[in-house]
């Protein structure tokens, strides 16, 4: 596949602001004093192991006697305001208190503030019927009791543009629903510069600590992986489009944005890569297989040509473009199943267990799954998120044209070409320096420490020169904290390394080349020379973004911090593109 420059396609409006400074806390952060991340070399073992509620108003600042009120309140209960397809004569019959009119309001209702469930007025509906899964946010852990912190890689980003989606219709901090923001996914929307691994390595560590922007009492350690870069000028794809064309894919944010994106990804594709698209609805069908990707003309009319209409059967359609995939795949090449769906599954296989054991297999014979989420209301993220960490793949919200470019464009590198599979982290501290810790974010991500050697059990996959941004919360060792109670079982006691080193922890990354099954391991220690007073803003910008993920998620280690407040800690950082001066205005409108 070979990239060509195509313009910036944004929908929407970005604030271009013009600022310098890296924050009034950090007054030694400017450009010139400002700490970047240090480089961790890499190294390597010399024995590997084979191991909705609805709040009490008070209405009477709004003109109305508490009877009238209660009249306008009863009357959006009626069983006549139940249905928005009740009669007007219905809506008469309720003495005019509930107004038959299109946002099916009443004007005492209005002004008592009164708002009938599941009907809004010059506002689109926030469907609250939308899934997504929980998410429990990781504690404290004491590193005497726990020193290891393992966790599957995750790439996605669809939380930050699925947050943007919220904000931009007009949705308040309150509204989000829950489950929604994962904290990590909204850091890791954004670039970095980190420095990329030597010749010989598959990652690179690039380490800051800082004190803690949200906490003076703790620091915050700012990880920032590098993925090796490949040569993929000339490595063909085969690529199998999987198109939800069901009835609930018919509106202009679903089908019709999906069919532009593709569009503009068609032009990249020559003659080396095959292109396939399967549709599913009711059944699955295949539209075109094989087909060489010079071929734009005759791809884009199959693209364009999708209309939506029926049921859904995902599991059908899965198993076909798997078939496909599989039919066409190239050794050595991209080979890769691309499903795109609001989610909503309802024939067929249809539960998240059942989905996940349909792909399990699939991933081992090297087709890897991704995932493009669309759309609002019937929105199963739940099932959509599983779909792609099972896949191998990476899992993306797509809310807007300027989207569809970034990832199926800008990003398709780093996306799509894998260059290491499984890839899990383990990071251990070293109970000289740290007493405690917290890993911000990849709550779904979480593994137990005896699965890191454990070549068995998944991790995720990252793509050619990759960035990856981890964030650790930690408290650190006191002398109040030097306890030398021994104990009857076990001992306390730090080992020769621990006690007399300057490491506060080290990173291991283990991961498999994407066509191997054995594991491969490289640690990085990190120590007290990659703290800092002045971080550089790059560094700065991922904690506060880490803010907005703790807010939102009504985090119990955020304090009192606002978005307000967040607002004007990213306002004072120099913003070098155009995604983190439009993260700045999305925050100002929340």
């Amino acid at each position: 596949m070979k990239k060509k420059t195509i313009a910036a396609l944004l929908i929407g409006t970005v604030v271009t602001t013009s600022l310098t400074g890296c924050g009034t806390k950090y007054a030694a952060t400017s450009d010139a004093a400002a700490t970047s991340p240090s480089y961790i070399e890499a190294e390597y073992p010399e024995t590997e192991y084979s191991d909705a509620e609805y709040p009490e108003t008070d209405y009477s600042e709004n003109g109305l006697s508490s009877e009238e009120a209660g009249y306008a309140y009863d009357a959006c209960e009626s069983p006549a305001a139940d249905s928005a397809y009740a009669t007007s004569e219905e809506y008469d019959s309720a003495e005019e208190a509930y107004a038959y009119e299109e946002d099916f309001y009443t004007e005492a209702a209005k002004a008592a503030g009164i708002l009938c469930p599941g009907y809004y007025e010059e506002e689109p509906v926030r469907n609250y019927g939308e899934n997504y899964n929980t998410v429990t946010e990781n504690p404290f852990t004491a590193v005497a009791a726990n020193p290891l912190s393992t966790f599957g890689a995750d790439i996605d980003t669809a939380s930050y543009s699925n947050l943007r989606r919220m904000i931009n219709d007009g949705y308040s901090l309150s509204d989000i629903p829950a489950g929604s923001i994962r904290t990590e996914e909204l850091v890791n929307y954004f670039d970095y510069d980190y420095k990329k691994p030597g010749n010989k390595d598959a990652f690179a560590v690039n380490a800051s600590i800082m004190d803690c922007p949200w906490n003076k009492d703790t620091k915050l350690v700012n990880l920032g992986i590098k993925a090796k870069e490949m040569n993929t000028e000339d490595t063909p794809s085969n690529i199998v489009f999987l198109i939800d064309v069901s009835g609930s894919m018919e509106s202009y944010d679903k089908l019709p944005l999906l069919q532009m994106g593709l569009d503009m990804l068609v032009d990249d594709l020559n003659e080396d890569d095959r292109v396939s698209i399967v549709t599913y609805a009711s059944s699955s069908e295949v539209v075109i297989a094989g087909v060489p990707g010079d071929k734009h003309v005759e791809l884009k009319k199959a693209i364009n040509d999708l209309t939506a209409s029926g049921s859904t059967n995902g599991g059908e359609g899965i198993k076909t473009a798997y078939k496909l995939a599989e039919k066409y795949f190239i050794k050595g090449g991209n080979n890769r199943v691309i499903m795109a769906t609001d989610g909503d599954l309802n024939v067929g296989v249809t539960s998240e267990d059942e989905l996940e054991e349909l792909i399990s297999d699939k991933k081992d014979g090297g087709v890897f799954l991704s995932v493009l989420g669309f759309g609002t209301g019937n929105y199963n993220e739940g099932t959509l998120e599983t779909l792609a960490d099972k896949g191998n793949g990476n899992y993306s919200y797509i809310d807007c044209l300027s989207e569809a470019k970034k990832v199926l464009i800008d990003e398709f590198n780093s996306t799509l070409f894998t260059v290491a599979k499984d890839v899990k982290f383990q990071t251990e501290f070293n109970p000289k320096y740290v007493s405690e810790y917290r890993l911000v974010g990849y709550e779904n991500r979480q593994m137990a420490a005896k699965d890191f050697n454990d070549d068995t059990k998944d991790g995720g996959e990252i793509g050619s020169g990759h960035a990856m941004t981890i964030l650790y919360e930690i408290k650190m060792t006191g002398e109040e904290d030097d306890d030398s109670t021994s104990l009857r079982y076990q001992s306390t006691d730090l080992s020769d390394i621990g006690a007399s080193s300057n490491e506060w922890m080290t990173v291991s990354v283990r991961y498999k080349e994407p066509e191997e099954d054995e594991s491969k391991l490289i640690y990085f220690p990190v120590g007290s020379s990659c703290y800092t007073k002045a971080p550089n803003c790059d560094t700065l910008f991922a904690a506060y973004v880490a803010e907005c993920g703790m807010i939102i998620n009504d985090s119990e280690y955020i304090g009192n911090l606002k978005m307000k407040d967040v607002s004007k800690q990213v306002s004072k950082l120099d913003l070098n593109d155009e995604y983190k001066e439009e993260f700045l205005d999305l925050i100002r409108n929340i």
